[in-house]
């Protein structure tokens, strides 16, 4: 193709509605010489190199969108967005802030990480899915391949937590993908995830499982129903203690003290001694900050049920 050519073809004018991140190769393909389009990406050009083979065919720096699109790009068919940028796409909202692009490719491809993206070969390939037209790993994958890259428990906790209670996974599924994936990183996420397969559905709850493990009294069911004789709901208490109808509620003291939550909590409160139940308000800090304290507390209302006869209400799941 002449030069007259390419320098009119609609990637290379602008053309609205064509895409504005493209591969050098498709550059190449309209005739346009290679020194051509890295010449245009020089200081001052009117393209910007995003990643080794793509374009931005504009100067400024990339949005979110373009740099996914450049990650996929780059990874080429069948990769897929996975770790934090899965997770905002799926609408997760207790994680960190994203950073680099973390993409799946199928092992056999040649393509290594580079620039923004973060490239992981596998042999174990999910089927993607589609939002915004962007392919991206399903939650339980996606989650786990970030938590094996962090540091920080509590937020791996916390994404684990938000993935389970808000139903985009489930633990024991969270639990089989860690088993089959890589072991490496794996040992946060692995201790993190033991107090959400006992039914722990937030940090808080995880904190709570921890300190009612150490306590020494029996097991614990976590978030089931709790009703009276007559089967009218109770209520759903963090922890429950059927051997002797005993409640634990974590309490925030943010969240119980305004407006409709504080009545809906004293009328808890209200149906838990109507029914005969023992139960306990701990605040959450306290998990952290006096565990022995609540260790305690747990033990002496552990007691305070065993010494009254065990109302006639029932738990299930």
């Amino acid at each position: 193709m002449y030069r007259a050519t390419w320098t009119k073809h609609p990637l290379v004018t602008g053309h609205p509605g064509n895409p504005d991140v493209v591969r050098v190769s498709e550059l190449e393909e309209i005739g346009m010489p290679r020194s051509s389009v890295y010449r245009r990406c020089l200081p001052g050009g009117p393209w910007r190199r995003l990643l080794p083979g793509v374009i931005l065919l504009h100067p400024s720096n990339p949005n979110d969108e373009q740099r996914l699109r450049a990650a996929l790009l780059r990874g080429g068919p069948r990769s897929m967005i996975t770790g934090l940028w899965a997770l905002r796409s799926h609408g997760l909202q207790r994680i960190p802030e994203p950073d680099d692009v973390h993409l799946l490719v199928p092992h056999d491809r040649e393509v290594t990480s580079a620039g923004f993206t973060l490239v992981e070969r596998t042999t174990r390939l999910p089927t993607a899915v589609v939002k915004d037209g962007v392919p991206i790993a399903p939650v339980h994958r996606a989650v786990l391949d970030a938590a094996r890259r962090l540091r920080d428990f509590d937020a791996v906790q916390a994404m684990l937590a938000e993935a389970v209670q808000r139903r985009r996974s489930t633990a024991d599924r969270l639990d089989r993908e860690l088993s089959l994936g890589s072991q490496r990183g794996s040992a946060i996420p692995r201790r993190a995830l033991q107090a959400i397969l006992n039914g722990a559905e937030s940090v808080a709850e995880a904190d709570a499982w921890e300190v009612w493990k150490h306590a020494g009294l029996p097991a614990a069911e976590w978030n089931v129903g709790v009703f009276d004789r007559d089967g009218g709901f109770i209520s759903k208490p963090d922890a429950w203690c059927e051997d002797v109808a005993f409640a634990w509620e974590i309490d925030s003291r943010k969240y119980h003290e305004g407006g409709d939550h504080y009545a809906a909590t004293l009328a808890r409160n209200a149906r838990y001694s109507a029914a005969g139940i023992v139960y306990l308000q701990t605040l959450p800090s306290r998990l952290r900050t006096e565990p022995g304290a609540v260790i305690n507390e747990l033990r002496d209302t552990y007691a305070a049920a065993c010494a009254r006869p065990r109302p006639p209400v029932t738990s299930r799941h």
